[in-house]
């Protein structure tokens, strides 16, 4: 049987960062489990690597650091102002010393603010938030170089599963491991990440944790071409753009921009999802993010992860994987062919998303949002809702059961920190990574007390 000081579940963002901080004070001994590969070994080609593994989804994705605590995750819910401040700089302050580039794209105040107006007269917020762009080709090398860095401080443990949380005498005691270990830790912190919400919630309902149920992100991500866009994303980069419906009254917004990118498919276990990249050098013609509509249920239904992982199956089961439609098949009502997919005049980055019809996919009611923001973004870029934009489908956030924690992060039971995506307060790399931050900084104070 190991012991340890502090057991590390997960080594994405939250995580590493969690061991960063412990690290950096020279803590006693710490392991860190991970079901995935290490980040040398994890491959874009292969599916299960583009979520698990060292750098976790963050690994290949566009490396967004975006710099403001109304975006991103629950954080400030949880944190005063100035402490929610301070965290989020010293996670900037961090990706800055692995490498992160040291421009920000945000924009200058008079150009906010007529981004502002403008948004407004369309009919939406714009929501400024300065971003550090990594770039998806840069991710890679940036998350290698922090496990370089940690690799002699702890250990890492990578292809290992945890299995179940484990209590003794009322007390927390260890996790037990795929390999048949149990290992004993002295204070232990789960970062499972967004692939590892059923995980938590399992152990969640396993301790007697209060939970309560988070949103589920249901939507399509829109490709354009870039020139559509250049006028906001290339002052921005990363517009957060929100609309409330006038059928529904539904918030729609804006996520996860990327310029000049592509648009790439994710696995999370047997569903197939869309996502987008760009990188820090590669262009391509078009620009891409998503639209996405939050899915809140009360009773008798309060399982809104379930019901985002039916319409991922539905929308699997009619296309084989991703679908793509023109903007003006789906509003004329017809499915989109390959010969209609041929004439468009948008070329999708994304070629093997078999043409179809999201009518016959997305409920009416995310349906009818959907194009009611296309109609907003239009009034503001013309030409986004032209008959040959791509929308792929299905783009799902799944976010977990949002644990009950202290403001150190901490749950009812002493000594066991849920952090980052996995415990449904974060929704990005930067409050993802402050989240490890703040657990790490918990423990250390935790020890001289």
């Amino acid at each position: 049987m190991d012991k340890y000081d502090a057991v590390i579940v997960g080594a994405g963002p939250a995580g590493i960062f969690a061991a960063l901080t412990l690290t950096k004070a020279n803590f006693g001994s710490i392991l860190m489990v991970e079901q995935g590969r290490s980040i040398q070994d994890r491959r874009k080609s292969r599916r299960p690597d583009i979520l698990t593994g060292w750098g976790g989804g963050g690994a290949f994705s566009d490396g967004k650091l975006t710099l403001s605590p109304e975006v991103g995750g629950f954080l400030g819910e949880l944190l005063s102002p100035a402490e929610m401040s301070r965290v989020l700089q010293m996670a900037d302050e961090t990706w800055l010393e692995f490498g992160a580039p040291r421009d920000l794209i945000n924009g200058s105040p008079d150009q906010i603010e007529d981004l502002k107006t403008r948004a407004r007269m369309a009919g939406m917020l714009f929501v400024p938030s300065p971003v550090r762009h990594i770039g998806t080709d840069n991710c890679h090398k940036l998350l290698a170089a922090i496990q370089a860095h940690l690799a002699p401080r702890c250990e890492i443990r990578t292809e290992t599963r945890a299995v179940d949380l484990i209590m003794k005498n009322g007390e927390l005691w260890g996790v037990s491991l795929s390999d048949g270990q149990e290992v004993q830790a002295g204070c232990l912190v789960c970062a499972p990440g967004r692939v590892g919400n059923d995980w938590m919630r399992h152990q969640a309902e396993r301790l007697n944790l209060d939970t309560r149920p988070n949103p589920v992100d249901i939507g399509v991500r829109v490709e354009v071409p870039a020139a559509v866009m250049a006028q906001v994303t290339d002052t921005f980069y990363e517009s957060k753009l929100i609309h409330y419906s006038s059928t529904f009254d539904d918030k729609i917004r804006t996520f996860c921009m990327n310029p000049y990118g592509e648009v790439v498919v994710e696995k999370n276990e047997t569903l197939i999802t869309v996502n987008g990249h760009s990188y820090s050098k590669a262009r391509s013609d078009n620009t891409n993010f998503a639209l996405l509509v939050s899915a809140t249920f009360t009773e008798p239904f309060d399982d809104p992860i379930a019901y985002g992982r039916s319409i991922t199956r539905l929308a699997n089961l009619l296309s084989g994987g991703a679908m793509v439609q023109r903007f003006g098949d789906l509003m004329a009502g017809r499915r989109t062919t390959k010969a209609r997919l041929e004439r468009c005049l948008t070329r999708p980055t994304l070629p093997e998303a078999a043409p179809g019809d999201l009518a016959y996919v997305l409920p009416y009611r995310i349906l009818k949002d959907i194009m009611e923001m296309m109609e907003a973004l239009d009034r503001l870029t013309p030409g986004l809702a032209d008959r040959h934009t791509l929308l792929y489908g299905v783009e799902v956030k799944f976010y977990s059961h949002r644990v009950e924690l202290s403001p150190r992060l901490e749950t009812s039971i002493p000594g066991l920190y849920i952090i980052g995506d996995g415990a449904g307060i974060t929704r990005g790399l930067i409050q993802a990574s402050a989240s490890g931050i703040i657990a790490g900084e918990a423990i250390l104070a935790s020890a001289k007390g």
